[in-house]
Parts: structure tokens; sequence; C-alpha cells
């Protein structure tokens, strides 16, 4: 009787211990992605501007998507505008140009890496993993032609706790 009372209460202790274990646990569900811009001008003299960009609000592209076919005559357009489509609030961090009078500046594309990196860093240190970057780059195409920028996005992943 006594062996058969001490397995009874055995059972329910580890029991509760599961219990309170598990409820210490946080549970996730799905991930989220979250992108940042780098937008680095390569316009000569320094006249360009530069900034690392993140949005701080979120859009549903199902909102600002209508579907196409072939078999339709008459798809139905979206009727989104584009005022509802932009983000007003955002972090916007300046970043230094890669030219000045004198020509490209190394120092500023240094810059630029250490203000990145701790963006990367602090991103990190929240929980996102960056999953991928991605570069682009339109540059001046000839003498009537004093434009040029540099864009990298960074993409980032997190688990979303439920």
């Amino acid at each position: 009787m006594k062996i058969i009372l001490i397995s009874f209460t055995m059972k329910k202790i580890v029991l509760l211990l599961s219990i309170a274990c598990f409820s210490f646990v946080e549970v996730y569900s799905q991930v989220e992605y979250k992108v940042i811009t780098s937008v680095e001008s390569i316009v000569p003299n320094g006249l360009g501007r530069s900034r690392l960009l993140s949005s701080n609000e979120q859009r549903d592209y199902n909102e600002f998507t209508s579907e196409r076919s072939s078999d339709k005559k008459e798809d139905e357009r979206n009727k989104s505008k584009r005022g509802d489509i932009r983000v007003k609030d955002f972090e916007e961090t300046k970043l230094l140009n890669f030219y000045n009078l004198g020509g490209i500046r190394f120092q500023n594309i240094v810059a630029n890496d250490a203000v990145i990196s701790s963006k990367l860093t602090a991103m990190a240190e929240d929980g996102w993993e960056l999953m991928f970057v991605a570069s682009a780059v339109e540059s001046d195409a000839g003498t009537n032609d004093g434009q040029g920028i540099f864009v990298t996005r960074y993409i980032f992943k997190r688990n979303r706790k439920v």
C-alpha cells in the first residue's frame, strides 16, 4: 500500500514539474521579416544624400495586390491609392556620401560601414537573423547624367512570439 501511494505521489510530482517547466517555454508559431535599406550617394561633388532606412510600420501586401489572367476580358485593377502604401513612420539614419569635392572619400565609406555594422549588430541583439543581402548600383551614365546611388537591402528574419 505504501509503495502504491509513493508511486502515485511521484506521478503527481512529475506531472506538476512538467507543467511548470513548459509554462516557462516561449512558443513560436511564425516568422517575421524586416528589410533595412542603405542608400549611398555616388553623385560627384558630394551633392547627393545617403541614408540607412528602416520602417516602423507594417503593411499587408494583400491590400495592394490584384490578380490578372489571360482568361478574363476585364481584370479587376487594384484601386488602392499611393498614399495608402506610403510609410510615414520610419527610422532614418544619416550616412555620408561616397564623393566630396575632392573626389571619392574612403573615410566616408568606412564611416558608413561602421554605422551600418552598428545597426546590424543592434538587430542581431534584438533577435533578428540576417538572411540575405542584395545590392544594386545606378551610376553615372555619361556627361549629362550626374546621378548615382548604391542601394543595399539587408533582409532579416526572426521567430514571432505568440
